[in-house]
């Protein structure tokens, strides 16, 4: 029935106005300059997004909130940088940064610091006790209070990898009791230049692509057990969404100097088949969004030159899928730029797309 609507909901658009990505913020000053890491929207009305503002040699980590929508933001002061957010409802939610775990319950209006937890990137909870967390070396973290005291979960470290080298960088789950965790363990490549990669990108690209050990944890009864898996590949998978109707979507990225950037897998949770989805040499894809019932979409950069790691930022480019086969390019306003980009979303009709260059965009369907 939800596929009938969003086929119904296509065919209305095709006949008026076509989507499109409206810039709704930008922090444009000479000077200054807003670095975002992550976006939340825990309802339609009320959006978070954490990083840092740089004011000449000054760094100040910061929050920006919303509680209309996104047609008004305000900065909001934090003692630590954010990097990544996860909320549970419109009011409660948690933050990842350089010093800790801190939550808020008042949608990122203030905060409070839970938790010093070295080395997490990222938290999920699946109530407001339960959650996880996942980091660096080799770590991930379960807590039962909410988030003030953590526990390792020794089931990370049965990988046979060298801790220094192995990270878990994402956790996603499609409800209470299926979940999944994402790592990868990358040895140094030795090197003879000092240089970064964009200042020789002839050495770059000659350079032969490595394999990593990508890790998979899954979980079917909401975390108190943990399957792990390890698969020698080329490219990490960085990404995975999961959704309720037993479908998802997971991001490969790719180094430089592979032929591609990057490469969208669709998966049947039902049957644990999975088949590529998409892949185009012009468009390195950072990140990936699945409505339940309804589309996919693909948040993706357009590359400056042969390398992607070049220090300019290149043009943001959204694409659409309904089968998550044949993908469409959308219409995004021609500003938004960075070198990566994110979702966010309050339901299938209230969508945005945020980039590390503090530009944030909704989907208008009008």
């Amino acid at each position: 029935m939800r596929t009938l609507f969003w086929l119904l909901a296509l065919c209305a658009t095709a006949g008026g106005a076509e989507p499109r990505w409206q810039l709704q913020f930008f922090h444009d000053q000479d000077d200054s300059s807003f670095t975002l890491n992550d976006l939340k929207f825990p309802s339609a009305a009320r959006g978070v997004a954490c990083g840092f503002r740089s004011e000449k040699e000054r760094t100040r980590p910061s929050v920006l909130v919303t509680g209309n929508g996104g047609r008004n933001w305000s900065f909001v002061a934090t003692r630590e940088t954010g990097l990544s957010l996860f909320f549970l409802n419109e009011s409660l939610g948690w933050m990842v940064t350089t010093g800790g775990v801190w939550q808020t319950e008042e949608a990122g209006r203030s905060w409070r610091k839970l938790a010093s937890l070295k080395g997490a990137l990222r938290v999920c909870f699946i109530d407001d006790k339960r959650g996880f967390a996942v980091g660096a070396p080799k770590a991930i973290w379960a807590t039962s209070d909410g988030g003030r005291q953590w526990k390792r979960v020794e089931i990370a470290g049965e990988p046979k990898t060298n801790p220094a080298y192995t990270v878990y960088t994402w956790i996603a789950f499609a409800n209470a009791r299926e979940g999944m965790i994402l790592g990868a363990s990358t040895p140094p490549r030795p090197t003879t230049s000092r240089l970064p990669d964009w200042m020789e990108p002839d050495r770059a690209q000659k350079r032969r692509q490595w394999p990593t050990l990508s890790l998979v944890l899954e979980t079917r009864d909401g975390g108190a057990t943990w399957r792990p898996s390890a698969t020698s590949m080329f490219g990490q998978i960085s990404r995975i969404r999961l959704t309720a109707d037993r479908r998802g979507l997971a991001l490969v990225e790719f180094r430089d100097s592979f032929e591609w950037p990057s490469e969208v897998h669709r998966l049947d949770t039902r049957s644990g088949k999975s088949e590529r989805s998409f892949r185009r040499k012009d468009r390195a894809v950072t990140d990936v969004m699945l409505i339940d019932g309804g589309p996919g979409y693909l948040a993706s950069i357009e590359p400056q030159g042969a390398l992607r790691s070049v220090p300019i930022p290149g043009k943001l480019k959204i694409l659409q899928s309904l089968d998550l086969s044949d993908w469409t390019e959308m219409q995004v306003d021609y500003r938004a730029e960075g070198h990566r980009a994110v979702f966010a979303a309050a339901g299938p009709d209230h969508i945005w797309a945020a980039t590390d260059q503090g530009m944030i965009l909704k989907l208008a369907r009008e």
